[in-house]
């Protein structure tokens, strides 16, 4: 007596990759470009940082350096499961990205803080301004997106309480 085995498998030919609308990839592009931005300038407020408590925000601003880059590469990464091709060249993110620029100077402790802040809190705008899209194409997208914000907030928060005032 043979007894056929039932599964709950589906044939391969039924199976079909996740096909992302092309407003998926254009949204995470803006926030790719604006975190290698962030990375970018975090490195540049790091090395020219002066100032009363310069070396614990020398090692606070590596904090949001790694934080950056670690979500650009989680972004871009993402782009390429969902077979789009991320552009994190340097004339790209100079031309596109929505963090406003950096000065080449010396900062104070104090100017390198509310500068910071203010990077951070741009990234975090743009990942806001593309959520719902991102959320209603894919969920699972808009998921990274929330623990990016979750971060990059924490990091705000902290570093702006060092220029804050009772």
């Amino acid at each position: 007596m043979t007894t056929s085995i039932q599964t709950n498998r589906r044939d391969i030919d039924q199976v079909r990759p996740f096909v992302a609308p092309d407003s998926l990839p254009r949204n995470l592009q803006k926030v790719l470009v604006d975190l290698i931005e962030l990375h970018l300038q975090g490195k540049q407020a790091h090395w020219n940082v002066v100032g009363t408590n310069f070396r614990d925000l020398h090692l606070q601003l590596d904090s949001i350096v790694d934080t950056a880059r670690e979500a650009s590469d989680t972004i871009a990464e993402r782009m390429r499961a969902l077979d789009a091709v991320p552009d994190g060249r340097s004339d790209t993110v100079a031309g596109t990205t929505t963090v406003p620029p950096a000065p080449p100077a010396e900062l104070s402790t104090t100017e390198t803080v509310d500068m910071m802040a203010t990077r951070l809190y741009a990234v975090v705008d743009t990942a806001r301004t593309v959520h719902d899209e991102v959320d209603a194409a894919d969920p699972a997208t808009a998921d990274l997106l929330h623990a990016i914000i979750d971060s990059l907030e924490k990091e705000a928060w902290m570093l702006k309480s060092e220029n804050r005032k009772l």
